[in-house]
């Protein structure tokens, strides 16, 4: 290769290769960690929930009624109530009820995140009956009265309006039963009141 004076090359010799800085390795770059995993949501039926015993003899009760109004057949019957007193949860509970009046409808099902909490909703069939209402004791003596007003020839009559007036007026007040029979206990009352007011109208007239 020939070598110019000056110490260029000729040209289209070949040139030796010039180096370049030495190459810098470069830092590892930290990855994010990633977010934790959400667990599963688990369906959570609750029908699944398990029935007391409280809970299968109303289940039993429906089917009496049910049975008694002619809309199960003896055998149906016999067959329910075998189930309900095997049954285990409210889900077998309602099956056995539900093509009833007074069946219960199974409540939706709910995932673990958005049921927090459990609070199952009780049934309307498991539900305990409503307090019935006192009946009120005026009232009844009024009755008493009344009726006792036949024997004793109509002297209870006055006693038996007095206790009836009253008896009303307490069972409105306090909702009370016994309003019929108070009503009951003034009609024998006052019939008592006019046959002695007949009576002595008569003497007096005829005496």
């Amino acid at each position: 290769m020939a070598v110019q004076p000056w110490g260029e090359q000729e040209f289209g010799a070949a040139r030796p290769p010039v180096p370049g800085p030495p190459a810098m390795p470069y830092p590892a770059m930290p990855y994010p960690a990633m977010p934790p995993t959400a667990p599963p949501q688990v369906a959570m039926p609750q029908s699944a929930m398990r029935a007391a015993t409280a809970d299968r003899e109303r289940t039993v009760d429906v089917l009496k009624a049910a049975f008694a109004e002619g809309r199960l057949s003896a055998a149906e019957y016999g067959e329910r109530f075998e189930a309900a007193s095997a049954a285990q949860t409210y889900g077998q509970l309602a099956r056995l009820v539900a093509d009833l009046p007074a069946g219960p409808m199974v409540a939706p099902q709910m995932t673990v995140a958005q049921a927090g909490p459990v609070m199952v909703p009780v049934p309307p069939t498991f539900l305990a009956p409503p307090p019935q209402r006192r009946t009120n004791a005026v009232a009844v003596t009024s009755l008493v009265l009344g009726l006792l007003c036949v024997p004793t020839g109509g002297l209870l009559g006055v006693p038996a309006v007095i206790a009836g007036h009253i008896g009303r007026r307490q069972a409105a007040e306090r909702n009370e039963e016994g309003d019929g029979m108070a009503v009951t206990g003034i009609v024998f009352g006052w019939l008592s009141i006019a046959f002695w007011v007949t009576i002595m109208m008569t003497l007096a007239v005829f005496g």
